[in-house]
C-alpha cells in the first residue's frame, strides 16, 4: 500500500482501497481548507510546535483527520520533523512539528 500528496488539493488515498477512495473525496471539499488551519496552528507555535495531539485539541479535530492533513503537508515539504518529541494526552511520545 502506498499514499501520496499531489499538493493539488485533492486529499490523497490508497491506491486499491474503496474505503480510502470514499474517505478521501468525503473530506476533499474541505482538506484544503483543514490543511491552513492545521498549518497556521503550527505556524503560530513558532519553534515550539505541535504534535498532532496537540493540533487535534487546539483545533478541536478527530486523530484521524488532524493527521492526514499533517502528512499532507509534511509531503509537500510545509511541515517537518523537529526531531524533539512530547508525550501525548495517553502519554506516549509524539514527533513535534514545525515550520
Amino acid at each position: 500500500m502506498s499514499t501520496s500528496y499531489n499538493g493539488n488539493g485533492s486529499a490523497p488515498f490508497v491506491a486499491g482501497s474503496d474505503t480510502s477512495e470514499e474517505a478521501a473525496a468525503s473530506i476533499d471539499g474541505s482538506a484544503a481548507s483543514l490543511r491552513n488551519r492545521v498549518f497556521a496552528a503550527v505556524h503560530g507555535a513558532g519553534l515550539y510546535g505541535m504534535t498532532c495531539d496537540e493540533v487535534e485539541v487546539a483545533l478541536n479535530l478527530r486523530h484521524q483527520t488532524a493527521s492526514a492533513r499533517i502528512r499532507e503537508l509534511f509531503l509537500a515539504s510545509r511541515l517537518h520533523d523537529s526531531l524533539q518529541r512530547r508525550r501525548t494526552r495517553s502519554n506516549r511520545r509524539a514527533v513535534v512539528w514545525i515550520v
